[in-house]
Parts: C-alpha cells; structure tokens; sequence
C-alpha cells in the first residue's frame, strides 16, 4: 500500500510521490527525482523544513533550534523526519522547484467538446492521449494549454476534482480579442491536438478546519467547481461552505446547474450570485461580489478562498480588512487577461 505525498512549490510546480509504509518523505521524494533541500538529516538543522496543509503525519523529532513551539503548531514539519500516516497530504516548501531540480510534465491530449455558453466563456473539453499517464493534480490549481497552431500558452484552472476516464474540463473567460479566445470561438474543432503542461499554482484547498467562504469572480468558479467536486466526492466536509459568484452580465453565470447538484451533495454548501451589469429583465441581485458578503457567517473563524479578476481580488481582500469579521486567512489566485 502506497501513501500520496503532493510538494508544492514556491512557484506553483507541484510533484505527487508515492510514499511507501514508514517511509520518510524526504527519502520518497528523493526516489522521485525530486532533490528536496537536506543538510543534517537529524531534524536539527531545519533545511528541509515545510508546511504540511493537509493529511496525517508523525515526526521523530524536531530540535528547537529548528522549528520553534509556535511554528509547529501552525504545521510546519521537516521533511527528514516525517512519515505519512493518511492515504494523502500536501507540503508546501518556500523555496522555488528548479533549486530541487524538478521541472514540470507536458501532456498530450485531443479537444473532445467545446461549448460556448455565452460571450464570455466557454467550456473546453480535453481527453489525454494516454490515459496511463498519470495527471495528478490538487483542484483549485492549473494547467498552461497550448493554443493549437501557435506556439503561444495559456494558464486555466481545472474544473474537475481530477482526470475523469482520461477527461479534463476547463471554464475558460473568453476576451473580444485573445489567441485562446479566437481559437475557441473561430476554429476550435473536437480531434485537434491540444498539449498542457501541468500541474501548476499554489491555489489549492487546504485542510479544513473551519468555515469557508469562496469569493468567484466570471471564470474564476472553475478552481471551486474542482474543490467543492472533490469534497462531494470524499463526503468529509461538516464545516459550513458559502460561495459568491459575480459576473458581468447574466448571460456570463455558467455551470449553475452543477452548483445546485453540489448543493444536494454537500450537507452545508449554498451559493449565491450577483450581476454587475444585467439587462431591465435580470430579476436577480445586482451589484459587486462584495454585496453578497454574510457578516453574520463572517463573525466566526473562516479561510477565505478568493478567485477571479485582480480587481475583484482587491475589492474582497479591502472589504475584510475593513470590517469586523473573525479571524481569518486569505488564499487568492488572480486571473490576468490575455
């Protein structure tokens, strides 16, 4: 029986081992090809230090010059000294990949569907060409696809928990003018060659603790279509989930049917949307995707998990600030036009 370790990295590269019985993760990483930082190995010098952000782990020893009481206590452990103890975890090392000589996974694939679903997205489609090759990936994070035709790429989050019977699902914000964006509106076809190099990002879904509050601006729901699956699908969540989802105009709001099917999946999820910009026949709330914040849900301890536009971004991380609401961390990930 095998354990999965993911390493993530400062610049977003991330590597999933296999960890065998009492194996110690730096020992797993290392028969990865994955030259995590040691020295002394004896848990005093602290070189291999890391922020475990999910799973169960036992470590042996821990000297205090090392790692302090307070820095434990918030996760930190080193990785010559530790050992999984959960099917899964995730370490997060502040250090960039090429120091540990780890380089990300290209993949070949094939458009299988496209679907414009309004004049600002649109869902693509890709099945891997080898569904032996293992595309592991935390959801909340990217991959960069290649426009076919060009030798330009560009960054999406996936839209799925993971890689489903070889398929991968993307929600991707289409721009007047853009190479993806007339790619997909002009000459996107199923059976073109698409590759993606992945996986990629440091926004991810950590261990849950307490509430959540998922801010998504346009496309950016795609990152929490992949975490809010993934919590369906393991049926482990008791702690409180709201989403606010903003868009442009109400012809931008996609994949709502798949929210209310999450909504009956997970025992305390719910989600409401907004419209900056609707037409005279838009019933719905209108406004900033701050409008729709919950103070009363917000006086408590909660992560906040914010995705979507850099303005919205900024709008929700000063709306927080501003306010009395309980203590918090903020994971965010800015989508950048192109």
């Amino acid at each position: 029986m095998h354990n999965t370790a993911a390493i993530v990295f400062r610049d977003g590269t991330t590597r999933f081992v296999k960890v065998d019985k009492n194996e110690l993760l730096m020992d797993a990483a290392q028969r990865h090809g994955v030259n995590l930082p040691v020295d002394c190995r004896e848990g005093v010098c602290g070189t291999c230090r890391c922020l475990r952000e999910s799973g169960d782990v036992d470590v042996e020893y821990i000297d205090e010059e090392a790692l302090t009481e307070e820095e434990i206590g918030e996760g930190h452990v080193l990785a010559c000294q530790t050992r999984l103890r959960s099917s899964q975890a995730s370490f997060y090392f502040d250090i960039d990949s090429n120091v540990c000589s780890v380089a990300t996974e290209v993949h070949d694939g094939t458009v299988s569907a496209v679907e414009q679903v309004s004049d600002a997205a649109a869902i693509l489609e890709v099945t891997l060409d080898d569904p032996a090759q293992a595309l592991p990936y935390l959801p909340g994070q990217y991959a960069r696809l290649e426009v076919p035709g060009t030798d330009e790429w560009r960054a999406y989050s996936f839209a799925t928990s993971a890689v489903k019977e070889g398929r991968l699902r993307f929600l991707i914000r289409l721009l007047p003018s853009g190479v993806m964006s007339d790619y997909l509106r002009d000459r996107c076809t199923p059976g073109d060659a698409i590759s993606l190099e992945a996986p990629l990002g440091a926004f991810y879904l950590r261990e849950i603790q307490r509430p959540l509050l998922m801010v998504a601006g346009g496309t950016g729901l795609s990152a929490f279509l992949g975490m809010l699956e993934q919590l369906a699908e393991k049926g482990e969540c008791a702690q409180p989930i709201r989403l606010c989802y903003g868009v442009t105009q109400e012809q931008d709001l996609s994949e709502l049917a798949r929210l209310d099917a999450l909504t009956e999946a997970l025992p305390d999820f719910a989600f409401d949307t907004i419209v900056m910009n609707p037409s005279e026949a838009w019933r719905g709330k209108q406004g900033v995707v701050c409008d729709l914040f919950d103070l009363d849900f917000l006086a408590q301890p909660f992560d906040a998990y914010l995705c979507g536009p850099p303005p919205m971004i900024e709008a929700s991380k000063h709306w927080l600030e501003a306010r009395e609401v309980g203590e918090h961390r903020v994971f965010f990930e800015k989508f950048v036009s192109s």
